[in-house]
């Protein structure tokens, strides 16, 4: 099953590792969508500069902000997914609400989907070879500690898509979120 795109903004967020990115690419692919994951957004900053150097930050939100302003630009009809992993505080919302603003700037239907899997299933997609190149967390203590202290962000959307893939694989998932934005509102 496959749908046109309209127009969406979609927005996939999940812990590190739980597999957004891969996720993000077969939806990309079915939605004829472009990807903006988080690393795409970050690893400028992360390759010239350390995390507790000013630069960092200022390099990060620069950056972001250009991608931004530049997708605003695109035809109506070309659509978007963005990757985050973002918990439930006020920074974290922060960076939800531009992914949602963009969509209402560009008058497109704004889809958010949580991404979870099971403790176990999550660290061993964490340390999986080949993350550490790019740039991506692969310490489970860090994973660990952000599942203790939050909850992933459930943010405000036009359609807010939930799936636990713990068993499922990233095709399973991308058919799942393309179903959820074929169906009928429910009212």
């Amino acid at each position: 099953m496959s749908v046109e795109p309209s127009g969406l903004v979609v927005h996939i967020n999940g812990w590190p590792g739980s597999g957004k990115l891969t996720i993000a690419r077969h939806l990309a692919e079915r939605l004829g969508a472009r990807l903006a994951d988080n690393h795409t957004l970050i690893n400028p900053a992360e390759a010239l500069f350390a995390r507790s150097d000013p630069l960092y930050r200022s390099l990060r939100a620069e950056v972001r902000k250009s991608v931004f302003e530049h997708l605003e630009k695109a035809p109506g009809a070309q659509s978007f997914v963005f990757t985050d992993a973002l918990s439930d505080d006020a920074v974290d919302a922060h960076v939800f609400e531009d992914c949602a603003a963009l969509a209402r700037r560009r008058g497109a239907r704004f889809v958010a989907v949580v991404i979870d899997c099971a403790v176990e299933e999550n660290l061993k997609r964490l340390t999986r070879a080949g993350r550490s190149k790019l740039h991506k967390l692969t310490d489970p203590e860090v994973l660990l500690g952000l599942r203790r202290a939050h909850r992933l962000l459930r943010g405000n959307s036009d359609l807010l898509v939930e799936i636990d893939v713990t068993t499922l694989g990233a095709n399973e998932a991308a058919e799942a979120i393309v179903a959820a934005i074929a169906a009928p509102a429910v009212r």
